[in-house]
């Protein structure tokens, strides 16, 4: 029997208020910091779940639906949805939260494939397979099946 962990097991929220040096000539966030940030955290999930090193091998779907100013709260928030032979894929949302009210608005969302990797850096097989307990979490790892075909396809044809 594989050991499991559940998706709840390694999930992140992280906080982080734009700073001057995160803003760009236009006062916006640099899209350069925010996707760092987000690498990061797609990354403490991918740790979290596996229990080892892990290294970023692709990243899809990075969507910039709105900006982010000076003083603006972003939570950043990465859960596992799909578990392969060496890799996870994890999705991450990024937030600005209204301070006055706590109400969060969707400002960008991507998704990161994560691979174990050994003390040589060679991939690995995950430690754990993941654990489906909602229906949300089960259609998270059907679309993750679809990514990874569309993955597949995409670099047969040289992309």
């Amino acid at each position: 029997m594989e050991k499991m962990k559940r998706v709840t097991d390694s999930r992140i929220e992280w906080f982080k208020c734009v700073q001057y040096e995160d803003i760009n000539r236009n006062n916006k966030l640099f899209g350069g910091r925010l996707m760092c940030w987000m690498d990061e955290v797609a990354g403490i999930a991918a740790m979290r779940h596996a229990g080892m090193q892990v290294t970023t091998a692709a990243v899809d779907n990075l969507q910039f639906k709105k900006s982010a100013v000076l003083g603006d709260i972003l939570v950043i928030e990465a859960k596992i949805t799909h578990v392969g032979n060496s890799s996870m894929e994890v999705r991450v949302d990024v937030f600005r939260e209204e301070p006055s009210d706590g109400l969060r608005y969707v400002i960008n969302r991507a998704y990161f494939t994560e691979v174990c990797i050994d003390e040589q850096g060679r991939p690995v097989k995950v430690p754990y397979g993941l654990l489906l307990e909602s229906e949300v979490d089960r259609a998270e790892w059907d679309n993750a099946k679809r990514r990874i075909e569309m993955r597949k396809e995409r670099r047969k044809e040289g992309y």
